[in-house]
């Protein structure tokens, strides 16, 4: 959520930034602003009014005390008409607060500068292209098929169980999974990461808290009974580790890692896109969350993107970086870098990976604050990519990796499997 002094102070910029992301905000800018205005107007009205009540309460006091109950009694009948204005003023301060609130979360971050225009992901910028695709001398299999003919995952088990897009991992397909999780975070730790085990479960105030909420109430699994959410990713309850919270500024940059289980509705996805493991419902999936200072974020991204580059090598699948363009962006996102590892029974690039500078605008919904060397208090800026998601990584390995025979294991995983080959 972007704050209110720099929307006032930057009225006219904002707006055209938001244009990169193909986002009119004229009117909902201006109508922030004029509300705003009129706030600052009654806050103003009501402290003076609350300033004179002081002030004749302790006339009051003083005429009381020296006899003049008659004096006494006409200053209290005024003291009831500045009440009553005051209590008006409070009214009208609640109902422009709820309408400002309302208005701010309909509002997107805005771009950094070096986000290219576009529409859809077909306008990302490619910024490097790592790796070489495998070639073969025979038809390359696709990954579902390649699981069904070795037993490891069974899509139409899982939909029996529950439906589609909850796959249901067998055999070695099972112990894939647990590799890839072992690999992951013990990848993060090494790299600076505290790992934490957080709930799968989250509030609605969490929710909001990292801008899931209410933008994309409609895309999270909610229990109606608790009204509790399902997390699509542990960004969200990783995060709010620092909602209503004071940092001290020596504490940057807090590092944290974490697995979990993922739940998303993904509600209207459908076509030849979401066959197989490439678009699911529920997904394992470790990730990575920075907290910093504002001055020391974008340094951040970039380690954090030269991370997760890191372990898609040591697993030996050709990638590409993509930075996301304004049509593609996310909704709190300032920056955002895609990894994409090429599938080659698929021949198509599968996102494995989003890293995301959110700058101010989660910590704001959070308000994960910190005191700078002059005593100010600033808002931290947070950060978060995924480090990384199993499904396409696996579909990846298994459709890269086939051979006449089988399957060959990357060497980083084999510790893990104790197997190099399906």
């Amino acid at each position: 959520m972007l704050q209110l002094s720099y929307i006032r102070d930057n009225a006219n910029e904002i707006i055209e930034r938001l244009k990169v992301r193909n986002f009119d905000g004229q009117e909902v800018i201006d109508y922030i602003v004029s509300l705003d205005k009129e706030r600052r107007e009654t806050q103003t009205k009501l402290d003076t009014e609350q300033g004179e009540m002081n002030k004749i309460s302790k006339k009051i006091g003083e005429l009381f005390k020296s006899g003049k109950r008659d004096e006494a009694e006409e200053y209290k009948a005024k003291t009831g008409e500045l009440k009553e204005a005051v209590k008006k003023h409070h009214t009208k301060l609640n109902e422009i607060d709820e309408k400002l609130q309302g208005l701010l979360y309909q509002v997107p971050n805005v771009p950094n500068k070096i986000v290219p225009a576009g529409k859809s992901d077909a306008d990302n910028e490619i910024i490097e292209e790592v790796g070489q695709k495998p070639t073969f001398d025979f038809e390359p299999k696709p990954h579902w098929d390649l699981a069904k003919e070795f037993e490891l995952i069974d899509f139409e088990l899982g939909n029996k169980i529950t439906g589609a897009g909850f796959p249901l991992y067998t055999g070695k397909g099972a112990r894939l999974q647990r590799a890839l999780k072992e690999f992951f975070l013990n990848e993060a730790i090494e790299a600076g990461y505290v790992e934490v085990m957080p709930p799968l479960l989250v509030n609605e105030d969490t929710g909001k808290g990292t801008g899931q909420l209410p933008d994309k109430e409609g895309q999270m699994y909610h229990t109606e009974l608790d009204h509790l959410f399902l997390i699509p990713t542990a960004e969200v309850p990783i995060t709010n580790i620092y909602r209503d919270v004071i940092i001290k500024e020596d504490q940057f940059p807090i590092k944290h890692c974490g697995y979990t289980p993922c739940f998303r509705r993904e509600a209207g996805s459908y076509g030849k896109d979401v066959r197989g493991l490439n678009r699911l419902h529920q997904f394992d999936k470790v990730e990575i969350v920075q907290v910093t200072h504002p001055e020391k974020s974008y340094e951040a991204l970039d380690e954090m993107v030269s991370y997760v580059r890191s372990i898609i090598e040591k697993l030996e699948l050709p990638y590409r970086v993509a930075r996301l363009c304004g049509g593609d962006l996310g909704f709190t996102s300032a920056l955002t870098y895609d990894m994409e590892v090429y599938s080659a029974a698929q021949d198509k690039w599968l996102e494995v990976s989003s890293i995301s500078n959110f700058e101010t605008f989660q910590a704001n919904r959070l308000k994960a604050r910190f005191k700078d060397k002059n005593g100010k208090m600033q808002l931290a800026h947070t950060l978060n990519g995924s480090a990384l998601a199993f499904p396409r990584i696996l579909a990846a390995i298994l459709e890269n990796n086939q051979t006449k025979d089988g399957i060959n294991i990357p060497k980083a995983l084999v510790p893990f499997t104790g197997f190099d080959k399906i």
